[in-house]
């Protein structure tokens, strides 16, 4: 038995049939820990106010709970300054922060945005906007048939006339790990900015911003154990100060008058509305959760069984995965196709075994586009998985064809 699954209430309980969930859709959402749903009840049951607004006792407990709950971010993530961890919604609305604010600051016509053709269109659909209002160029780096980024793509690419990069640490399609920090320092090198997609890095790996020298760094607390609703964006101090706020409204200004405004230090300048401090709780305490793990055996543990995962997937016929083999070169997500059946009719006969996957284009289409498919099917792995639920996918698999009636005589 996993030493974490019991952890996990939804994972634990069973369905009709005696079977509990195989849950294999964690590069969506995670599941929860019941220590990350006891912090978040116990916050609406003790803390509930809004924070920053109020001089009595409630609304300054609620004060200290957010701001704590930055400072515990900042540490987890190797931030320098707690004013550099902006609270948003999501990791979706971090991205569209920085191109709105950033982007639409500093590009000029003619100038140059490098994407990777991985990237979530979360990272891709904010910078074409952007490029378009800006009459930038978006440049593209490509993959080889392993789905890795070439790499004289980025000497190539990334120019004097390039400013800004945008890079995911690891793809939500492949699962294959980007290298970041070579990317970083051929930006720098030509005087770009990068911004790091590290969605699905976050929660499978040991990260540190500083070390990276990312100029801004974005997540989702849902992808790592916490509540949905809530992101970050982390972005070094000097570049925030001078950027222009994203929302505007209550708690990001300074003094307003009839006609104009001033606006509130970092990082209140950026969160504009009464901010989701059960979130920031939740994430919190999802980050305690993964430190008392420890991401090393987190990523340690996550090789093993994707190098399982792999080997049962190779048992199935017909069926090709996408990227590489080598677990050292991916985290635990892996798409995969299979020859006469289509990833949806895939997913729905392994729902029927209470296996949950996801199928699909994953928000990427450029890059299915590129890597020859229109949708896969994708199984994510996480520190709650076992050699079971791998087991169990790969007899589901191994009847898709019989039960789609495909090359069956």
């Amino acid at each position: 038995m996993n030493k974490y699954l019991h952890d996990f209430p939804l994972l634990c309980e069973k369905d009709e049939k005696g079977r509990r969930l195989a849950y294999l859709d964690n590069a969506a959402t995670t599941q929860k820990p019941q220590s990350v749903l006891d912090a978040v009840m116990e916050y609406y049951q003790k803390s509930n106010a809004n924070p920053h607004r109020g001089i009595y006792d409630l609304s300054m407990k609620a004060t200290n709970v957010m701001e704590s709950s930055r400072e515990r971010i900042r540490s987890f993530i190797g931030a320098e300054k707690t004013d550099e961890i902006i609270f948003t919604k999501s990791a979706t609305e971090s991205l569209n922060l920085v191109a709105q604010s950033y982007g639409m600051s500093v590009l000029h016509p003619g100038d140059r945005i490098v994407l990777a053709v991985s990237e979530h269109h979360s990272n891709l659909v904010p910078w074409q906007i952007v490029a378009k209002a800006r009459e930038a160029e978006l440049v593209y780096l490509y993959t080889d048939k392993l789905a890795r980024i070439i790499p004289e793509e980025i000497e190539e690419k990334i120019n004097e006339r390039t400013k800004i990069v945008a890079v995911a640490q690891a793809s939500n399609v492949t699962g294959v790990i980007n290298p970041v920090e070579r990317i970083i320092e051929r930006a720098h090198q030509v005087g770009a900015v990068v911004v790091v997609d590290g969605t699905q890095s976050v929660p499978h790996m040991a990260v540190n911003v500083s070390s990276m020298n990312a100029d801004f760094f974005a997540f989702s607390a849902h992808k790592m154990l916490g509540p949905m609703g809530f992101g970050v964006l982390y972005g070094k101090e000097e570049l925030l100060r001078e950027m222009p706020p994203f929302l505007y409204g209550g708690d990001m200004i300074e003094y307003v008058e009839e006609q104009a405004s001033t606006y509130a230090p970092l990082p209140e300048k950026f969160e504009g509305g009464t901010q989701n401090v059960g979130g920031a709780v939740g994430l919190s305490a999802a980050m305690d959760y993964l430190d008392k793990a420890g991401m090393e055996n987190v990523r340690a543990g996550e090789k093993e069984l994707t190098s399982y995962l792999m080997d049962q997937l190779h048992s199935v016929p017909h069926l090709r995965i996408l990227g590489p083999d080598d677990p050292q070169e991916r985290i635990g997500v892996v798409s995969f196709v299979m020859e006469d059946a289509h990833p949806h009719d895939i997913a729905t006969i392994l729902n029927a075994d209470g296996i949950a996957v996801r199928s699909g284009h994953h928000c990427a289409q450029p890059f299915l586009c590129r890597l020859g498919v229109t949708a896969t099917c994708r199984a994510s792995l996480y520190l709650y998985n076992t050699e079971e639920d791998i087991d169990r996918l790969a007899k589901s698999l191994k009847n898709v064809r019989r039960w789609l009636n495909v090359g069956v005589r």
